[in-house]
């Protein structure tokens, strides 16, 4: 395979079962740890609870290292450690993918690094489109990769326009792009650690992260150039 992807950490965990499985299809794999600055791997445990005053705070302290300009120029530094490798092929695109918080920050490497970054996939990502200059969604013309963007059904409830927005932005920057609204599947169901939901069902939801991993190595597939 010549294809080497570098993968974010998203708020939580990023499945190790998918990093697993593409190293066995025969990609190189890297999943740094975007907290770095401010904690050690894996950065936040994983029974975080999000209704929670004390967790919240847990979580916007690590996250407040994490600007765009340390997650574009971090996105360039891991493409760099990849192409001092031997088993990289140099002349193969890479790919990069991300779960809620590392939806945006795939977006973020591929802007930074267009010659090198030719796909993308993003899942239950947040802030993908936002008011602020820096939206992820704005730097779509500052990149060369195609996109695969997977959208929860209640992500999609509270922001309905973000679909119109990336389509619009791909469309101008003539670039491939798919977005897909995962009916019945939660913010989180790609994660089989993510807790309970406010239902008391689970969030992680098995066939939609089948689903999921399918459109991820078909992407890799196409773009693999």
């Amino acid at each position: 395979m010549n294809w080497h992807t570098f993968e974010c950490f998203d708020c939580l965990n990023v499945p190790r079962e998918v990093k697993e499985r593409l190293a066995a299809n025969g990609y190189t794999v890297l999943v740094p740890n975007p907290y770095y600055r401010t904690t050690k791997a894996p950065g936040l445990p994983i029974n975080l609870d999000f209704k929670k005053p004390e967790d919240l705070a847990k979580i916007g302290k690590v996250r407040a290292s994490l600007t765009d300009e340390a997650v574009m120029s971090d996105s360039t530094a891991y493409v760099k450690f990849l192409d001092a490798q031997t088993m990289v092929n140099k002349k193969a695109k890479m790919g990069v993918f991300g779960y809620c918080m590392g939806g945006p920050m795939t977006m973020q490497a591929a802007a930074a690094n267009p010659g090198r970054i030719g796909a993308g996939a993003s899942f239950h990502g947040g802030g993908l489109v936002t008011d602020k200059p820096e939206s992820p969604h704005l730097k779509v013309p500052q990149m060369k990769a195609q996109f695969y963007i997977a959208i929860a059904t209640n992500d999609d409830q509270r922001q309905p326009d973000a679909k119109t927005k990336l389509a619009e932005a791909f469309k101008a920057a003539n670039l491939p792009e798919k977005q897909e609204v995962y009916d019945g599947c939660a913010h989180g169901w790609c994660v089989k650690d993510m807790p309970m939901g406010p239902d008391g069902k689970p969030l992680y939801n098995e066939a939609g992260a089948e689903r999921a991993w399918g459109e991820l190595t078909a992407l890799y597939k196409r773009a693999a150039v």
